[in-house]
């Protein structure tokens, strides 16, 4: 496809193999130019929402992938008013820069996909996700085909717990995971940080130190607050 035909393309990136294999199958389709990855990042840590990855990690994969990193900051606590006030923030900035479309690497979860394709839609923007419509054991089955490599870097502790970080997700990974475990952690069960393969140009240098637990109080809209617990990897360069 030509280059003047190609559709103007944001990846929302969180550094993790969900946000990696949805942008290899768009780069490998060659339908879009993806002028920018896009990822949310707690203003006061400095660090990818969920995954904990550091802005310095996120930047080295970045370049080494060759697309720009723009960062979208939210501030601590969860809070949905203050990420749907900053994404449709970014959504605005990218429409006037003629970007088309916006690229997720959800599954299957068709509340969020509803959710992205409600907010997309009032800054026109149309939603893409590469990912959708495959069972979560096809998906993983695709991704390990796909030569990316990534670790975990979180988990839910009262599940694969302290254990499992930084384990290489293959297929002996997959294989050990608990019986209801979802084979992409589509319920929480893990988040990844992805580092080589066919995406990347050179390998993303990074370290994992020792991990850590942290535990969160979250409030729904009928005012019931619940507190989850995760581990997490300490990343660092």
């Amino acid at each position: 496809m030509s280059e003047m035909r190609r559709k103007k393309a944001v990846m929302n990136w969180s550094g993790g193999k969900d946000s990696a294999h949805a942008l290899w199958r768009i780069l490998c389709s060659g339908e879009y130019e993806v002028v920018a990855l896009l990822t949310t990042v707690n203003r006061d840590s400095e660090r990818s929402t969920m995954h904990a990855i550091p802005c310095e990690i996120l930047q080295r994969q970045a370049e080494s992938i060759g697309i720009p990193l723009h960062i979208v900051g939210l501030a601590s606590g969860g809070s949905m008013d203050d990420y749907s006030r900053e994404m449709e923030r970014a959504a605005l900035h990218f429409r006037e820069l003629g970007v088309t479309h916006f690229i997720f690497g959800d599954i299957y979860l068709s509340d969020v996909i509803a959710y992205r394709q409600a907010q997309c839609a009032e800054v026109g923007l149309e939603v893409v996700e590469p990912l959708w419509g495959k069972s979560s054991k096809e998906v993983m089955d695709d991704f390990l085909k796909s030569g990316i490599r990534c670790r975990v870097v979180t988990t839910m502790a009262d599940g694969l717990g302290m254990a499992a970080i930084g384990r290489l997700v293959d297929a002996s990974f997959v294989a050990s995971l608990p019986e209801g475990a979802d084979p992409n952690g589509e319920n929480g069960e893990y988040h990844t940080l992805c580092y080589d393969g066919p995406l990347f140009r050179h390998p993303v240098a990074y370290r994992l130190g020792e991990p850590y637990l942290r535990s969160y109080d979250i409030k729904t809209d009928d005012g019931v607050v619940t507190r989850y617990s995760y581990c997490f990897a300490d990343i660092g360069w």
